[in-house]
């Protein structure tokens, strides 16, 4: 009986303590920011507590989940039956999207460690138009002056554009300049003729692959006119690129089975050449397949070798690649240079041929 009447009298005690301590209530956990944009820079939410305790309340610590957010709290004990704040503040800078963030009290009351958490979402700040814009073309400025289409099998056509903005103070009127030869490959369209300061238009482009015979990488130029001003040199130049090659999708097995095949070494050794002159050097190449083979293009990348080819080889017959090599230019030493040829082999329409030389 001594045993259970000393135990109630400890619980007692340890009540009457707990009593004592201080106790921490929060008026809100939680805040949501909802949308804040980023360049209005921190924003601020104060969490209210109060101390519902017997003693005194001191808070020891206050950190945040991340550099992120910043808390600043009451420093001096807090009386009982009185309030205190921790002002938390986000700073959304360079942190697009959404975010939600935890604070950690630790003080002396009763539940030692209490959390508030912040949550909201950022939407990113837009890039002013001189941060986009880097590339000049006269008073305008562009992300830049080269659109590339990629691949374009043949008989489609294929749109891109290309944006610009004037940064200046005043009205700029902006057209095309294109050639006639261009034009029968190249539409295009300029949908801000009058454009004013901070506007942003677009030069539209649509290549028709139809329009020419060319097959593989083509180029095609225009040049940008500002307030009347012809400019037809480099710095005004758009250049739109593109890949143009046969689409073999409509094939049947029978066509297949009777297409041409080209055969050719894939490296050949043109000889020496005397430093300054040119030279001529021609390789075979074969069709071993049922049908003609056609050769749509052969060129070099290197305007110092040309290249001709046949128009069509029948089957099991010859043909040759001929080139002609100028070493003007060149330091003596060893060269290499790729052939490509471009045909309707469905397997191997881009057939590419190494060519070595020696300049004496």
């Amino acid at each position: 009986m001594k045993k259970i009447f000393s135990t109630l009298c400890m619980a007692l005690v340890a009540v009457a303590m707990m009593g004592q301590d201080p106790v921490i209530t929060f008026e809100k956990t939680e805040h949501d920011f909802g949308k804040i944009h980023e360049e209005d820079g921190r924003v601020s939410v104060v969490f209210s507590f109060k101390n519902e305790g017997m003693a005194p309340l001191v808070l020891s610590n206050v950190r945040a989940s991340c550099g992120c957010t910043t808390p600043a709290w009451s420093r001096e004990p807090i009386e009982p039956g009185q309030t205190g704040s921790i002002t938390v503040t986000y700073n959304p800078n360079g942190r697009p999207g959404r975010f939600q963030k935890t604070v950690t009290i630790t003080s002396n009351a009763t539940e030692a460690t209490k959390r508030v958490y912040i949550k909201g979402e950022v939407i990113p700040k837009q890039a002013k138009p001189v941060n986009r814009y880097t590339v000049s073309v006269g008073d305008l400025n562009m992300k830049s002056k080269t659109l590339d289409l990629g691949t374009i099998k043949k008989g489609e056509t294929k749109p891109g554009e290309l944006e610009y903005t004037n940064l200046t103070k005043e009205e700029k009127k902006v057209r095309l300049l294109t050639t006639a030869q261009d034009d029968a490959f190249m539409a295009h369209q300029v949908t801000l003729e009058t454009v004013k300061p901070n506007e942003v238009g677009k030069f539209i482009f649509v290549l028709d692959s139809k329009a020419t015979k060319l097959y593989g990488p083509v180029e095609v130029s225009a040049y940008v006119e500002v307030d009347g001003k012809k400019a037809i040199e480099e710095a005004y130049k758009l250049t739109v690129k593109a890949n143009i090659v046969e689409d073999f999708s409509a094939l049947t097995i029978e066509d297949k089975q009777q297409a041409p095949i080209i055969e050719t070494a894939l490296e050949q050794n043109a000889g020496k050449i005397a430093a300054g002159k040119a030279h001529k050097f021609a390789f075979p190449i074969k069709n071993i397949g049922v049908n003609p083979l056609e050769i749509r293009r052969a060129y070099c990348a290197d305007k110092n070798v040309a290249v001709k080819a046949p128009k069509s080889i029948k089957s099991g017959k010859k043909g040759a690649i001929n080139l002609e090599i100028n070493a003007k230019g060149l330091n003596p030493g060893r060269y290499t240079r790729e052939i490509v040829i471009i045909n309707n082999d469905y397997k191997q329409s881009v057939k590419k041929v190494v060519v070595n030389f020696e300049v004496e």
